[in-house]
């Protein structure tokens, strides 16, 4: 199987105010935010076009369940299909199903301390 991750895909955390950190990064760091908070564009190894995604989410958000805690990680990966029949072989705690949108599949899994993280296999054209 080829690489498995191949990069930071984002950084999701809770928030008491999604809205308020946002422009508080936007002030204060430069972060260019909208709605979802900030995108980050990069190059990967290859020169192709990527994105690493910053986002607050409302401090009651069921999107990181069932892990309990404040921040949800999200890696790129290869072939997300065959990664998680790996993962699920080695035991792996799967989390729902594999889900497509015209920007990539999404597949969620635990780790050995319950925190659920997201492997996205992108389509960055689809980003732009």
């Amino acid at each position: 199987m080829k690489k498995r991750v191949t990069g930071i895909g984002g950084v999701f955390f809770k928030s008491e105010d999604p809205k308020a950190t946002k422009d508080w990064y936007k002030t204060h760091l430069g972060l260019n935010t909208d709605d979802y908070g900030c995108t980050f564009r990069w190059k990967d190894e290859q020169g192709n076009d990527a994105t690493t995604q910053w986002s607050p989410f409302k401090k009651d958000t069921s999107y990181f369940e069932p892990s309990k805690k404040e921040f949800m990680m999200n890696f790129r990966v290869h072939n997300l299909t065959a990664l998680l029949a790996a993962l699920k072989e080695e035991g792996v705690t799967i989390v729902g199903k594999m889900e497509e949108y015209d920007y990539g599949k999404f597949g969620w899994i635990l780790d050995p301390e319950g925190n659920k993280i997201e492997l996205w296999e992108p389509i960055d054209e689809a980003l732009k």
